[in-house]
């Protein structure tokens, strides 16, 4: 079978960790910052970066709505951390910036974001995933969202499951940090931060191959 053919949004974030880990993982990785290149990929990673630059650079390239209508067409996508804010219907936050982040509405969840805290507040922890084998996947959270609600068709597929490092993050356990809602994943971490583990990736890879395999049958 050809390799899919998955891009990743690049105009801010660890777009090279993400087009490495791809590749890794069978993936024809290519960088998205053209309509061109949008249209011709069988799914979208977005990144983690900052939500309200990302969704300004989403405007200035004219990506906001080709994308935008490619998600809600039913492209496989992949949100980290930023990626997981814009890929959800609804964001929550006291920052009075809140405005300038427009969603895509990709996903019925409503996401809190920095609900971990700042830069300062970034930490480590190990979380059971559903879906990935192979024990606890190690994951990297740095000024990180949460998901405050999710929809009926949402699939829950981790949360943070004790105080991370004794830290004293007692509002984080029980949050909701990974999701899943037919062809479209996102996680609150970074497993493109995470060397020698591409788990998360993978099972991103076996989404796109899952939704190609059914378009070729239904021909």
């Amino acid at each position: 079978m050809t390799n899919p053919v998955i891009g990743v949004l690049a105009l801010q974030g660890g777009v090279a960790e993400h087009l490495a880990a791809l590749e890794r993982c069978g993936a024809d990785a290519r960088p998205v910052r053209r309509v061109e290149e949008l249209a011709e990929v069988d799914g979208i990673v977005l990144p983690g970066g900052e939500s309200t630059t990302m969704t300004r650079l989403l405007d200035t390239f004219e990506l906001y709505e080709p994308l935008r209508e490619r998600l809600a067409a039913g492209l496989p996508a992949y949100g980290s951390c930023a990626g997981m804010i814009m890929l959800s219907r609804e964001v929550v936050d006291q920052d009075p910036d809140l405005s300038a982040v427009r969603p895509l509405g990709a996903m019925d969840v409503v996401v809190r974001r920095n609900a971990f805290g700042r830069q300062v507040d970034s930490f480590e922890t190990d979380l059971d995933f559903a879906g990935i084998p192979d024990g606890p996947v190690h994951a990297v959270f740095i000024r990180a969202p949460w998901v405050e609600k999710v929809g009926a068709e949402v699939e829950v597929l981790a949360e943070v499951r004790e105080d991370p490092d004794g830290s004293g993050r007692s509002a984080a356990v029980g949050r909701i940090v990974a999701i899943q809602q037919g062809p479209v994943l996102a996680t609150a971490f970074h497993p493109e931060l995470v060397g020698g583990d591409e788990r998360v990736h993978r099972y991103f890879v076996q989404i796109v191959r899952a939704r190609l395999n059914a378009a070729a049958q239904a021909k």
